[in-house]
């Protein structure tokens, strides 16, 4: 007894798949996965479509707030329109009272920010590699860490008197606990085996620190770094308002005594955007370096 066989028919309507051993069909074109590119390319060009929403609602809130204080909804004397805010701020700098205040502020932040980032280095360094230093140094920074530096004011006031130095050393407390916290932190999480590694190799001490060390606590230094900034653009907003004679702060401050709201806003409008480029400075550097050590 014979066995039919019915041959199999693809259904109607069905896309056929290409036989591999078919003649003039390439073996790679049946088994040729959909290009995932394609859609990846769609995010890509969706998420880069949006960047003009980044800017839509800045610039609307900016044209609402120019139409309430041109219409008299928003008073005067309660908020100037973006329009005399501008203006203000062509004026003080032709007259050069922003540029000089300026680089008074930017002295005072270079100065409290290079004498806490070098403490917190040294002193994350030393708690990093140290079980001993960690045990002894630690719990009395991290004491001190919790005590509000502003709130030390006017103690820094009694002990170093009204000049520069309160302004530049509490910029320096407030900068020295993030780069020592990340730099100890950092050190800490030093892979074992890559100093084994280091070891076995016969690095010398300038190869570990080139080779092993700085390209693992860099990522870390540098978020500590950024963190530090912000900190010390925020004390010095407050330090320049006790007993200041120059810098942005006193512009600020001259301004309230005048009612002057319009010059206390493009002050603090300076203050965020210095705080936004040295930060835009850091995360290039961060790059930078990043780059360098892989």
């Amino acid at each position: 007894m014979s066995t039919i066989v019915t041959p199999l028919t693809p259904t109607a309507g069905a896309p056929s798949r290409p036989d591999p051993g078919a003649p003039g069909v390439p073996a790679a074109a049946a088994d040729a996965p959909t290009a995932p590119g394609r859609g990846r390319g769609r995010r890509r060009r969706g998420r880069g479509g949006l960047w003009w929403l980044r800017w839509l609602s800045p610039i609307l809130l900016i044209v609402v707030w120019q139409i309430a204080g041109a219409t008299g909804i928003l008073p005067e004397r309660i908020l100037p329109a973006p329009q005399l805010i501008a203006e203000s701020a062509i004026e003080l700098l032709r007259s050069g009272e922003l540029v000089d205040a300026l680089a008074v502020s930017s002295v005072r932040v270079a100065q409290g920010f290079a004498l806490g980032a070098v403490a917190g280095l040294v002193l994350g360094v030393i708690v990093g590699t140290s079980r001993y230093a960690d045990a002894i140094l630690d719990p009395p920074l991290q004491m001190l860490r919790a005590l509000p530096h502003l709130g030390l004011i006017p103690l820094f006031i009694l002990w170093f008197g009204i000049g520069e130095a309160p302004k530049v050393l509490l910029i320096a407390l407030g900068v020295v606990f993030p780069i020592y916290l990340n730099t100890a932190s950092g050190l800490r999480q030093i892979d074992p085996k890559l100093r084994d590694m280091a070891t076995v190799f016969g690095f010398s001490r300038r190869q570990r620190l080139t080779e092993v060390i700085l390209p693992s606590i860099a990522p870390q230094v540098l978020v500590g770094v950024r963190q530090s900034l912000a900190i010390a653009w925020l004390t010095l907003i407050v330090a320049e308002q006790l007993n200041a004679t120059t810098g942005l702060g006193y512009l600020i401050m001259n301004a309230r005594d005048y009612f002057r709201i319009d010059v206390i806003i493009v002050g603090l409008v300076v203050y965020a955007l210095l705080g936004i480029l040295t930060d835009a400075l850091v995360r290039v550097a961060e790059a930078r370096a990043l780059r360098h050590y892989r």
